[in-house]
């Protein structure tokens, strides 16, 4: 039998996040490939980048697409190094929708929440964190790592479950970057 003493002693595993990384996109099948396509409402969530802003009409046509989707346009979709922005959680209680969207760099007044009567959540905002050079206390500070969200404007876009009452949405957003919402569900008419 072999001896394995001559072999580095194997290292622990490291849990690392990734400097960059882009999802695995399968290349499209060919013309009359047998892969059967099922409709679109059979779907799974997807998670769509859009490195350019597109305009209100395109944004429908792009999400619809998908059940449950998330669109990330402008700095959300850059994939650069720092915190993400635009990660979510959705919840429902009985009445109503919660979600919960990561902003980090991102100021109070500077982003804005819509939602309309069908669920579609729209935040559009501009983050100023992660630029090159930082200028405070009449001094200039030249960034040696920058690791936050890059500077420039952001939209994040996605579905709740189901049609809300969009008159009645709350938020908060704390100091831990976190904006939280609350919409009640739109009542079934009698």
């Amino acid at each position: 039998m072999a001896s394995n003493s001559n072999r580095a002693p194997l290292q622990p595993a490291l849990n690392v996040t990734p400097l960059n990384s882009m999802p695995y996109i399968d290349p499209i099948p060919p013309q009359g490939s047998d892969i059967p396509l099922g409709p679109v409402d059979k779907a799974k969530p997807a998670l769509v980048y859009l490195p350019s802003e597109p305009t209100e009409e395109e944004w429908g046509p792009i999400l619809s697409a998908t059940k449950g989707g998330i669109g990330l346009g402008g700095s959300a979709a850059l994939g650069a190094i720092g915190p993400v922005l635009g990660k979510l959680d959705i919840s429902e209680s009985e009445d109503s929708y919660l979600f919960r969207v990561s902003l980090p760099g991102v100021a109070r007044d500077d982003f804005t929440c819509d939602v309309v009567p069908s669920g579609h959540v729209t935040i559009k905002g501009v983050t100023t964190t992660g630029e090159k050079t930082v200028y405070k206390n009449s001094l200039k500070f030249e960034m040696q790592s920058q690791n936050l969200c890059p500077p420039g404007h952001f939209t994040i876009s996605f579905h709740l479950p189901g049609p809300v009452d969009s008159l009645h949405l709350s938020g908060h957003y704390g100091n831990d970057g976190v904006f939280e919402g609350i919409v009640k569900k739109k009542k079934p008419s009698a």
